[in-house]
């Protein structure tokens, strides 16, 4: 059964999206202060990473800023398509960040495994606590532009992790508080770090996807195909090229057949084309190389050049 795909965007004003993702910055660089200072004092290994962690998301958010300013940049002859891309490739960034952290984190859990050392509980509980309360402050700044961006989908993610984070350092903390369980400490770093690699691992792909020109994931290519072929005057498509610009807008090039004997609506059927992807597929941007069927190319492939 057909069905529409439209994208639904929650826009935020730039200026206000600016000053919460200020704000966000401001308040974990002061908790990574904090973490770092508490995880030396009290020798959790816990506390350092969750640290650490934190600071890679001050940075997303610095990296998350400054491509969301240059992506407003306009069209230019040097960059025809603008700027848009900057968040993808910040997001890119952030990811790529966060596999870096995760996998170290498993690395220092494993020889603290090894090698255990003292932890002072009291100090790791009430300092994640704070710390749980700055990750969701961070959180709430950034829940609604996440919904619009990769970009800032990558640095909302960070904090969710280091939220979550936080929850298992203050379980960690009270477990050896209760019981004198230090294992306790590198085996909570192991499920952070676990998480942080699960997490990054299944938002990267689709990050990738745009960068490598791949089609829109919510687009059926052949339903796109078999779409322009159902108007009449159409003799076939291809050597079509379908692909995101960015995370809001798609675009379509292809050979258009017309019909022999249509040649003299050509423009109608392509205005039709045209129309039919933007109220169907949400596809704003389409080229069409028009061909008359007798002119047509020899054995052409529907997808690429070939």
């Amino acid at each position: 059964m057909p069905h529409d795909h439209h994208h639904h965007h929650h826009h935020v004003d730039p200026a206000a999206g600016d000053g919460r993702l200020i704000g966000a910055i401001a308040v974990n660089l002061l908790l990574t202060v904090a973490q770092v200072a508490g995880g030396i004092v009290s020798g959790s290994l816990a506390m350092i990473a969750d640290a650490l962690h934190n600071f890679s998301d001050a940075i997303s958010l610095v990296i998350a800023a400054v491509a969301r300013r240059i992506a407003r940049r306009p069209a230019s002859a040097e960059m025809p398509f603008g700027y848009a891309r900057a968040e993808v490739v910040a997001a890119l960034v952030n990811y790529t960040t966060l596999i870096v952290i995760g996998v170290y984190l498993v690395a220092e859990a494993v020889m603290r495994f090894l090698e255990p050392e003292p932890v002072r509980g009291w100090i790791v509980v009430i300092i994640a606590g704070v710390a749980l309360v700055v990750d969701l402050v961070t959180a709430l700044l950034t829940w609604s532009m996440s919904k619009d961006s990769v970009n800032i989908r990558a640095a909302f993610l960070h904090n969710v992790a280091d939220a979550l984070g936080s929850v298992a350092v203050i379980v960690a903390g009270t477990v050896i508080l209760l019981f004198g369980w230090t294992w306790v400490d590198p085996a909570v770093t192991l499920l952070i770090a676990g998480y942080i690699l699960w997490m990054a691992f299944a938002e990267i792909g689709s990050v990738i996807r745009i960068l490598m020109l791949g089609s829109p994931p919510d687009l059926a290519p052949r339903e796109v195909i078999d779409e322009v072929l159902k108007i009449e005057g159409v003799g076939g498509l291809h050597k079509a090229h379908l692909w995101q610009i960015d995370e809001r807008r798609a675009a379509l090039q292809a050979h258009l057949v017309v019909d022999e004997g249509a040649w003299a609506r050509a423009d109608a059927i392509k205005g039709a084309v045209k129309e039919r992807m933007e109220t169907r597929f949400g596809i704003h941007q389409v080229v069409l190389e028009m061909e008359c069927a007798r002119h047509a190319c020899a054995t052409p492939q529907e997808w690429g050049d070939g």
